[in-house]
Formats: structure tokens, C-alpha cells, sequence
């Protein structure tokens, strides 16, 4: 596994996209990688990172080279434990992303469990709501909600992640507990609006109605990009919020958020595991994924 060094610190490098903390992670000196990383570019005869003084790029070279690299380095991870028996402690480490509340209400607190279970094992969680890009970025795995928009990738379904209504005890003293959907318009409703993109239009108070679902869009002074300030904002009384059960739950058994309106709750979101190829995945990535998945268990439908 020696003559695999090589590939090991130029795929930390262009993960990190610096020498410095590629050199740091890998406790080496970052002398040392860099000579490694250019002997590599001459033995492959391209140049396969774009150098600047405030950071490290692939170049397109790199990228491609990169993608075959870490399937390489997958390979040899399953080859070296293909005979370990299964409840052997996981090793190596994890690069996953994640919804930023998912990570936080769920994964994140469980966490210090599994790694105290495989001392050996290093996790590195991104959670972020926008889309990341797998294999420039360098993520084994990735949690997804909603389409997942990329047929190259290969999705492992979680289910449906629970939507609810919400909204803060003060609110509701203020303007009242809606039974119906009329009672939004009728009592005088409002809503915190959540956008993904600022100047986009806001999708509105999503409901059943029939066999599909409808919107209504009610009025709010307060628009935001974040999910972490959407949920913010409604415990803070500013207006009826939609979320995932797996967020809202928490803030609803410490009575700081109240649901309303359960016979009348938004559609789920379709959630899944992605990855960049199903064949070279690692025991450890495998092993994740499934600790994940039944983790996530008792949040989605």
C-alpha cells in the first residue's frame, strides 16, 4: 500500500485545497507534500493543480485524474480489509454532507457514540444547504432532500423526511390556534418566507387539497436564505414556519414551538444517500451510511 502514498496526499490536497492543512491532517511537512504532489505531475505528465498564493484548484487534468485516483484509493481500502471480519472497528476517514438542521438536531449530537465505538475512524461533516459537488469536493457520501438532479449519481433512498406546521406559543396567543385552512385568511395569519435564493418568489403555505398539494401564499415581513434563521425566526414569534419533524420536534417537547394544523401537514421531502459510484464504496462508508440510515429512522415516513 506504500506506492499508493502518492495518491493519498495529492487527493488530501485538492480535497482541502491547501498544502498547508493537507501537510497538517496528514502529519507531515508541507515541504514534503508539495515535493510529492510535483514529482506525481511529472510522472503523469500533466498538471493536475492550479497553484495560487490564497489557494489550490484542480485543474481540469487534475479533476479527472482526481475522480480515478479516489476510486483507486477505494479499491485498495476494500482489498486491504476484505478479510477483516465485520465487527471490526472502522478506520479511515469519512467525508459526508449533510442539511445544516439535520446534522444539528440528529447526526451531530448521536456522533460521539459511533466514534467511541471506532476510535480509528475520522469524520468530516459539512452541513450546508446548498448543493455540493461530490467528487470536486471530495465527499464519499451526501444526505439529500428533494431531487436529486444528477443522473450520474447514484441515490440510496432514506424515505420521506416529515414535514410539520409551526409556530411559537406567543404567536399563537396573538392571533390564535387555525383549524382550518380558512382560519389563516380568517384570523389574520402570517408566515416567515424562506427563499434559497434573495429576489426569488416565495413558494407559500403548502397544503393537501385532494390528491395533490396547493399553496397559499400568506403575507410576512420577514424573508430569509437560511434554514438555521427560518427556524429562528418562527420561535422568535415571527410567523407560522413549515419544517422537517426531525428539526421542529425538539422545540416542540420543550414547548417553545407548538404544531398546528397536523391533519393539514406539508408534502415530505424525498431523502437520499448519493454517491459518486456504488461499486468502489469503502466498509467504513458502507458502515456509515447504514449507522445513518437507521439513525434517521424514527424522522422519516
Amino acid at each position: 500500500m506504500k506506492d499508493l502514498e502518492a495518491l493519498v496526499i495529492f487527493a488530501r490536497v485538492a480535497e482541502m485545497r491547501s498544502f498547508t492543512q493537507a501537510a497538517e491532517s496528514l502529519g507531515m511537512q508541507k515541504g514534503r507534500v508539495s515535493v510529492v504532489v510535483r514529482e506525481l505531475e511529472r510522472e503523469v505528465n500533466a498538471t493536475l493543480l492550479h497553484r495560487t498564493t490564497r489557494t489550490v484548484q484542480l485543474t481540469e487534468d487534475g479533476r479527472a485524474f482526481y475522480s480515478r485516483a479516489r476510486d483507486l484509493l477505494s479499491e485498495a481500502e476494500e482489498l486491504r480489509s476484505m478479510f477483516s471480519y465485520s465487527g471490526m472497528s472502522l478506520r479511515g476517514r469519512i467525508r459526508v454532507d449533510m442539511p445544516t438542521v439535520l446534522a444539528q438536531s440528529v447526526v451531530v449530537p448521536a456522533l460521539p457514540q459511533l466514534l467511541e465505538a471506532h476510535p480509528e475512524l475520522e469524520i468530516e461533516l459539512s452541513s450546508t444547504d446548498r448543493r455540493v459537488d461530490l467528487i470536486p469536493e471530495g465527499f464519499d457520501c451526501v444526505i439529500r432532500l428533494g431531487p436529486i438532479g444528477d443522473e450520474t449519481l447514484i441515490a440510496r433512498p432514506l424515505g420521506q423526511l416529515r414535514m410539520i406546521n409551526a409556530a411559537s406559543p406567543a404567536y399563537l396567543a396573538r392571533f390564535g390556534v387555525p383549524q382550518t385552512i380558512d382560519d389563516l385568511l380568517k384570523q389574520g395569519h402570517r408566515m416567515v418566507h424562506y427563499m434559497r435564493n434573495f429576489g426569488a418568489k416565495p413558494d407559500g403555505w403548502a397544503y393537501p387539497a385532494g390528491d395533490g398539494y396547493q399553496s397559499l401564499m400568506l403575507p410576512g415581513a420577514m424573508r430569509v436564505s437560511s434554514v438555521l434563521a427560518y427556524h429562528e425566526a418562527g420561535l422568535a414569534g415571527a410567523g407560522l414556519i413549515q419544517g422537517g419533524y426531525s428539526a421542529l420536534a425538539p422545540h416542540i417537547q420543550r414547548g417553545t414551538l407548538v404544531e398546528v394544523l397536523p391533519h393539514l401537514r406539508p408534502q415530505p421531502l424525498n431523502a437520499s444517500f448519493v454517491v459518486a459510484h456504488r461499486r468502489n464504496l469503502s466498509r467504513r462508508v458502507r458502515a456509515f451510511m447504514e449507522w445513518t440510515e437507521e439513525l434517521l429512522k424514527p424522522y422519516f415516513d
